[in-house]
């Protein structure tokens, strides 16, 4: 509240200006901070490809995630492929083979642009995608899937999904995929590949930023190197009164680097807040559970509504995972996937390292395709890193045996249980707060209308 004192005369006074410059700086970082958290992300993805071996346009990345990389909520489930694309020249064409593949590509920003493969246009039967810079104003080519990207680079991630477990047949298929310009053909414009799956350590996550002074000069860099986006026109105001400007350089003083880096602490505590103790009453997945959805907004991939962005959903998924697409948000029979969070057990404790617990699945699971859960590192959002090296239970792998007319019962742990196949247990670390993902992939009906229910993780000890 104001003091009678901070204003006299109807003018501030010298103590109340010094105070009010800071809440109002500080206030406007933490803002920023949120908003701006998707585009930071995805520059350390697109970074972590490039040190990786990845060349945008040119050589493209293929990875089998394990816990040996650190991705946001990335899963073992099927192969992927990440195409670096720069669209600085002019238009690139992705071209897509027929066949099992999903894929969706994203800009700079997060922004959805396109779906490319079985969520996309075309389906099945593959098809020229065609990426346009911010700004094309150029024709579109009759046979061509457009999308219009609002930053020169752009990240598209491919799925192959297996047929049965023949994980090298999907690599293969995602391998057909050809990258090249507009008006050129693939035959004169080759693309390599390189396997990021080989070596371990490589971080494509934000997290060495997040919470230090580095968060605000990553975000002050993507501004030098991406044009604007007019949709961004505020924010990119908010930031310059921070000091954060395109075509200028970043030397915050000693007050406003300490108003940035306390910001950027704040900001990420308020993230994982949202994300790890939210209160909305629809994260629920079924009434008196403790399962959450994942994404909160179904209706399309881009968090709008009616009349408003729902930002609190855009900041609470960005936090835990990477990608928008209306493929991965819809909850709808035949949808894609979905994805359904479980930090908790069923007293409400988080889920912690040291414990043991169980998880009894209904069988079978409402999944035309397949289905998996998948444990994550409350800290670094990714897999689980635990000297059994392995932080998922998959229905194609591990679980391809089961009897799907009896319950399965799961479990996780610092130890195996007695008397247990350690195919049917995810070791945890003591100390280490874990969450995980249970994914559907083909979901049916029962996954939407109540007739199946997952149960709470229960702790033993």
């Amino acid at each position: 509240m104001t003091a009678p004192q901070d204003i006299r005369g109807g003018f501030p006074h010298s103590q109340a200006v010094r105070r009010a410059y800071d809440e109002l700086d500080y206030n406007r970082a933490l803002a920023m901070y949120r908003f701006f958290y998707p585009t930071v992300s995805l520059e350390a993805t697109w970074r972590g490809n490039l040190s990786a071996g990845a060349v945008p346009n040119t050589v493209m990345a293929l990875l089998v995630g394990s816990p040996d990389q650190y991705v946001f909520t990335a899963n073992s489930d099927t192969p992927y492929s990440g195409l670096t694309v720069d669209l600085s020249a002019g238009p690139m064409v992705v071209e897509i083979p027929p066949g099992t593949l999903m894929g969706t590509a994203n800009d700079l920003n997060q922004l959805w642009v396109l779906d490319l493969g079985l969520p996309g246009p075309a389906g099945a039967d593959g098809g020229k995608h065609l990426l346009l810079p911010p700004g094309y104003a150029g024709p579109v080519p009759e046979g061509y899937f457009p999308g219009t990207a609002t930053t020169n680079r752009v990240l598209v991630l491919v799925r192959a999904l297996p047929h049965g477990t023949d994980v090298d047949a999907a690599i293969a298929l995602m391998q057909q995929i050809t990258v090249y310009p507009l008006g050129a053909d693939a035959e004169s414009n080759p693309v390599d590949w390189v396997d990021l799956s080989v070596q371990q350590g490589w971080d494509f996550s934000p997290v060495r930023w997040e919470d230090n002074l580095d968060y605000w000069r990553v975000l002050h860099e993507i501004l030098q190197t991406e044009p604007p986006n007019p949709a961004y026109r505020h924010q990119y105001g908010e930031l310059a009164a921070l000091g954060i400007v395109r075509d200028a350089p970043f030397y915050p003083d000693r007050r406003m680097t300490a108003i940035l880096t306390d910001a950027a602490r704040r900001g990420h505590l308020h993230l994982c807040v949202q994300s790890f103790a939210d209160r909305r009453l629809d994260r629920i997945v079924w009434p008196d559970s403790r399962w959450e959805w994942a994404v909160l907004r179904p209706e399309n991939g881009t968090f709008d509504t009616d009349g408003y962005t729902d930002l609190y959903a855009r900041e609470k998924w960005f936090y835990q995972a990477q990608i928008e697409s209306p493929a991965m948000f819809a909850r709808e029979p035949g949808a894609g996937s979905l994805y359904w969070l479980g930090l908790r057990d069923s007293a409400g404790a988080y889920l912690e390292g040291a414990g043991y617990y169980s998880l009894t699945v209904p069988q079978p699971v409402p999944a035309s395709l397949f289905w998996s859960i998948t444990v994550y590192d409350a800290r670094t959002r990714s897999e689980l890193k635990a000297p059994q090296n392995r932080a998922a239970l998959r229905s194609l792998y591990e679980l391809a045996d089961i009897d799907t007319a009896a319950p399965l019962t799961l479990y996780f742990g610092p130890t195996p249980p007695p008397n247990t196949p350690t195919d049917r247990w995810v070791q945890t670390i003591p100390g280490t707060g874990w969450f995980t993902y249970f994914r559907v992939y083909g979901p049916t009906g029962p996954a939407f209308d109540g007739t199946w229910q997952l149960p709470d993780f229960h702790r033993h000890g």
